[in-house]
Parts: structure tokens; C-alpha cells; sequence
């Protein structure tokens, strides 16, 4: 169906001149806008939908360098809450709710690097 239409359309382009071929561009881009939005939207939200396997690799990785460091007592803490943000971010993986699950690995990560720095130097401020 659109290749008769397009072919109507070059008729009409060549019998009324260089101004029918703007008006053929114009409908083309009309037609074809709609099915360029949908893909772009299709391959932005398969982005998101994809498990956050990296966020929580970094935030695996982020808690057993800080537990290595051996936390001070300020350090334990935020460490723990690292832990539970990670086994938060693991149920949610589970559960396929992939955007909450990339959201608590960030969090856990944080958490991680900021009982690393605690354990550093006892004088930081908690973490809120």
C-alpha cells in the first residue's frame, strides 16, 4: 500500500514540478517519523529493562574491599547497611524489578566506598 502511495506521489511530484517534490519529502517524513519515534522509544526502554549486572558487580566489589580494609567501628555500619542495600538489590534482581534492584546496587556501592573512606580516617562525617 505505501509503495502505490509513494508511487502516486512521484506522478504527482513529476507533472507539477520541484514543488510536488517537497511535498513528497514532506509526506514521507510525516509517514515515516512515527516508526523512527517508536523504535528509538523500544530501544531506550530495553536499555532499562536490562539486569543490572554490572551495577552489581561494582557494588560486590566495592563491599569486599571494604571489608578487607577491616572497618573501624564508624566503618562497620555503613558497611552493614552496604550489605543490606546488596541482599535488597539481589531479592529485586530475582523478582525481575530491575530498575529498583540497579538503584539499591548504586546505593550499596556507596555505601561501600564510604565505609572504606571511614575506615581511612575515623574523623568523616556520617553518611546520610
Amino acid at each position: 500500500m505505501l509503495d502505490d502511495l509513494w508511487l502516486q506521489l512521484l506522478a504527482f511530484s513529476v507533472i507539477s514540478g520541484v514543488s510536488g517534490v517537497f511535498f513528497m519529502l514532506d509526506l514521507r517524513s510525516v509517514i515515516l517519523l512515527p516508526a523512527a519515534f517508536a523504535a528509538v522509544l523500544a530501544l531506550t526502554s530495553a536499555c532499562e529493562t536490562a539486569p543490572p549486572v554490572q551495577e552489581m558487580s561494582d557494588a560486590r566489589q566495592a563491599i569486599a574491599v571494604a571489608r578487607e580494609a577491616g572497618p573501624a567501628d564508624a566503618a562497620a555500619q555503613e558497611l552493614a547497611t552496604a550489605e543490606t542495600y546488596l541482599e535488597s538489590a539481589q531479592q529485586k534482581l530475582n523478582e525481575r524489578d530491575y530498575q529498583r534492584a540497579r538503584s539499591d546496587a548504586i546505593e550499596a556501592k556507596a555505601r561501600a566506598l564510604r565505609a572504606l573512606k571511614l575506615s581511612e580516617s575515623s574523623d568523616a562525617p556520617p553518611f546520610n
